[in-house]
């Protein structure tokens, strides 16, 4: 995702304090996990395995993407959304009813008249947009 995240000089200080905070909070747990409990090879594996899917999903090309966009911009038509992300309709198409099926954004239908399509995130979206802009934020300011 090629994302540039600019911020003024105050807030940018604020967002990476408190980014490091929660880095730092989430390092700490770990090794406290770690700490009274071993993780043998095949757990790892069996973990690694479960989560498989969900990073599959999520790296595909034009999911995050479309996930941000609904983020910082929703309920967003159809139309709307081919626009910001410059994608073809058959691709955001796909990807629209693969984000659903996981239960990532949904699909509301206004009966209209004009009948009108609108996706936004679920709590699942939203929290994992969360949980990903931390990454964004430090791979494009590095």
């Amino acid at each position: 995702m090629s994302t540039q995240f600019t911020l003024s000089g105050e807030l940018r200080k604020l967002v990476e304090a408190r980014l490091d905070q929660t880095l730092k909070g989430i390092e700490d747990t770990l090794h406290k996990i770690l700490e009274t409990q071993e993780v043998q090879p095949k757990e790892l594996q069996e973990n690694l395995k479960s989560l498989e899917e969900s990073f599959n999903l999520l790296f595909r090309k034009w999911n995050l993407e479309i996930l941000y966009t609904l983020f910082l911009k929703t309920p967003v038509g159809f139309g709307e959304l081919k626009r910001i992300l410059g994608v073809n309709s058959r691709t955001l198409s796909d990807k629209l009813k693969m984000l659903t099926k996981h239960r990532y954004i949904e699909r509301n239908v206004d009966e209209g008249p004009p009948l009108r399509v609108e996706y936004s995130l679920t709590p699942k979206g939203k929290n994992t947009v969360l949980l990903a802009l931390p990454l964004l934020y430090y791979s494009s300011s590095a």
